[in-house]
């Protein structure tokens, strides 16, 4: 079972990543965890429906007596209001200072329960079950919690890190082609920032990624998992260099605020995004023609991307409301070559509004399949 550690301040913990990993997280758990604690497992419709008897089964086995409590699908739930009403629904329960919160499902139940286990009575335990690709090879990592404000998105939130975060592969299987491609964005990410031979995987292993081949699955999870590991060890609360891993979030999140949140999958936006700072590297001397063009192949011969149907001048605008942005002054994560990127701050306005001019005239032109 490959095990990868992330040391941080409040308590280092494991990422666990094997296949049928489901059926044996009772165990796991029990070792773990007070067989007196009361489990709470976090989730949505689908994920229940699919994967829900076969954990709880396996938390009864070893035990516990899980309660389920299902909230609503999608990035729209990513609101304050989701979580008060699961906060309710807790007291409603019986959940107390000592209550284990298990995240069952996408990156949205994962950042949303991260935060409410992070507030009610205070703190209390959080465990990461991820079921997408995107939150098993990113979103469950690292402790970043939060929720979207109509101005942007994750504007408020917590970094709070799980107890334990067990990553099964085999719940990728029944996933939709769109939501795996989703994952595979960022786990493409991780290759460019800072692991070459996880961006030579996906150069010379695509068609069997794309099947997705167990095994060159659970290598790319077990790779990226390690590569977000390091970084988050080394800068816990992105005062340097995990800012990083945000590489493609600057102009993705804008596009997803843009939009809505109903047009692009997050996985989606990170990869338009990630085409952008690419050609906001180029245009900026930053990076080479050659390079700029090995990650923007990369990234479209995944598959076809949604469409873009947004004003450049808007998605400039919203930049100034992002996260990243200190002193009004936006800071992008531009790759330099691959494995290396650096952080910029004196990109143009025009250069932007130029890159994402061309995501637009990209996204018309029918890139991927």
């Amino acid at each position: 079972m490959p095990q990868v550690s992330v040391h941080v301040a409040q308590r280092s913990y494991q990422a666990r990543i094997e296949n049928g990993l489901l059926a044996r997280a009772g165990t796991l758990l029990g070792d773990l965890l007070p067989q007196a604690s009361k489990i709470f497992v976090v989730t949505v419709a689908p994920v229940r429906r699919r994967w829900g008897t076969k954990l709880l089964r396996s938390l009864n086995s070893a035990g516990f007596k899980p309660q389920v409590i299902q909230m609503p699908d999608g990035e729209p739930a990513k609101r304050l209001k989701t979580i008060e009403t699961l906060a309710e629904r807790l007291i409603r329960l019986g959940a107390d200072r000592k209550a284990v919160l298990i995240a069952f499902g996408g990156g949205v139940v994962g950042d949303v329960t991260g935060l409410l286990a992070s507030l009610y009575m205070r703190g209390v335990e959080l465990v990461q079950m991820p079921t997408t690709f995107l939150a098993q090879v990113d979103a469950s990592i690292g402790g970043k919690t939060g929720v979207n404000l109509g101005a942007g998105k994750n504007l408020l939130g917590t970094f709070y890190h799980p107890r334990i975060v067990l990553i099964d592969p085999e719940l990728l299987g029944t996933l939709a082609k769109r939501a795996f491609r989703a994952g595979l964005y960022e786990a493409l990410k991780c290759g460019i920032i800072g692991d070459v031979d996880l961006f030579l995987r996906f150069e010379s292993k695509r068609a069997q990624i794309l099947a997705r081949d167990s095994v060159e699955i659970e290598g790319i999870i077990a790779q990226s998992v390690k590569l977000k590991a390091e970084v988050v060890s080394a800068d816990e609360q992105e005062g340097g260099l995990r800012r990083v891993l945000n590489l493609g979030h600057t102009i993705g999140h804008a596009l997803e605020a843009e939009t809505g949140y109903k047009t692009l999958l997050h996985g989606e936006a990170v990869a338009w995004g990630m085409v952008a700072a690419t050609n906001i590297a180029l245009a900026v001397g930053r990076t080479d023609s050659v390079t700029a063009g090995r990650i923007a192949d990369a990234v479209l011969s995944l598959g076809r991307l949604p469409e873009l149907k947004v004003s450049a001048r808007k998605i400039l605008a919203r930049l100034q409301a992002d996260k990243k942005t200190q002193g009004g002054v936006v800071h992008f994560v531009l790759p330099r070559e691959i494995g290396k990127v650096e952080i910029a701050s004196d990109v143009p306005d025009n250069v932007v509004i130029n890159a994402v001019e061309e995501l637009r005239r990209l996204s018309r032109g029918g890139w991927g399949k």
